[in-house]
């Protein structure tokens, strides 16, 4: 379950199941651990239950859920935004500046990275596999390059009004402009719209409806290694995620550290 559909989902329950299934959040997102994975599936039925009607059943798996996370504990999760890649750079974040963001995408042989970067000082990178529904050739690039966005977008509980978004591949460009028309059922070729597990909807598909809805927000390409910025910024997060699956080194200070220099660049040359 994706971050905007918990929230989502939240709002359908009443006061005292609201603040339980707050308090569970960590566990809707995938985990190797067992034990985790079930806390998780029985948050995501109450959920489902509550989106019916069916309070009485989300009350007796909420229940459930919290049975299980006292018996197990919590020492195996990660915090929610190490598990998700994001981060902030926080004497960014009172900029009056507009908003601006960059995202990039980057793919070699069986490993890709995504990677978004925000005037704000909001970050985010995310290794990517060669999953079996994922095509070949350049729609995977493209449908990353497409992720990329959205993986900027759910960083926000609610998406800044008016923040333009820069991309440096003029075909993800025009799909985002098709789906702000409001031609939302255009998808790259081999995009494949099966349900996921843990998404009642593919990536592509909630994005596609997210922009249809958001007239305000601006894309705008961005030549890609032309020394800008942000796009340099997004560019350095992506390969940053695409090495990390067959190197070892610790991400966090290194992504930081980049978005920190970048964005002191870009914050410089507004006042010059």
């Amino acid at each position: 379950m994706r971050p905007d559909e918990f929230l989502r989902a939240l709002h359908l329950l009443p006061i005292p199941l609201h603040d339980r299934a707050v308090a569970l959040r960590a566990y809707v997102r995938p985990t190797r651990c067992d034990d985790c994975q079930q806390i998780g599936d029985a948050l995501n039925l109450a959920l489902t239950a509550a989106h019916y009607d069916e309070l009485s059943s989300t009350q007796h798996l909420l229940d459930a859920a919290e049975r299980l996370t006292t018996r197990h504990g919590t020492a195996c999760r990660h915090q929610p935004d190490q598990q998700r890649g994001r981060g902030r750079v926080g004497r960014w974040a009172g900029t009056s500046a507009p908003l601006v963001a960059a995202t990039d995408a980057s793919w070699k042989g069986r490993a890709g990275g995504i990677g978004y970067v925000g005037s704000d000082g909001h970050y985010g990178l995310r290794s990517r596999g060669t999953g079996r529904l994922d095509p070949t050739g350049v729609s995977r690039v493209l449908i990353n390059e497409l992720r990329a966005v959205e993986f900027l977008l759910s960083a926000y509980d609610e998406v800044p009004a008016g923040m333009t978004v820069l991309l440096d591949s003029l075909v993800a460009l025009r799909y985002l402009h098709r789906w702000q028309a409001g031609d939302t059922g255009a998808m790259p070729a081999g995009y494949n719209l099966r349900a996921r597990r843990w998404s009642a909807q593919p990536t592509l598909v909630r994005l596609a409806e997210a922009v249809g809805q958001r007239p305000d927000l601006c894309f705008q390409h961005v030549k890609g290694h032309a020394g800008h910025a942000l796009n340099e910024a997004a560019d350095g997060l992506c390969h940053m995620a695409r090495r990390r699956l067959d190197e070892t080194f610790d991400v966090r200070p290194r992504a930081h550290a980049l978005v920190d220099a970048f964005l002191r660049d870009w914050h410089a040359s507004l006042t010059r």
